[in-house]
């Protein structure tokens, strides 16, 4: 269990560097999405991300 703890706080990290705060929003917002069975917030949270991560596709 402390491995997915640290895990979990790699990945946060790695998050906000590259993709700043947008990028800790939508992945909280998964989170908590996932973690309260609310399919609503976990979709929020993956269009957050997945707009981040090919944001810079699509604009070239």
């Amino acid at each position: 269990m402390p491995a997915l703890a640290i895990l979990s706080v790699v990945l946060e990290q790695t998050v906000q560097w590259k993709y700043g705060t947008a990028g800790t929003i939508g992945l909280l917002l998964l989170t908590v999405g996932i973690r309260s069975r609310r399919p609503t917030l976990s979709s929020a949270g993956a269009v957050i991300l997945a707009l981040l991560v090919t944001g810079p596709a699509l604009s070239s």
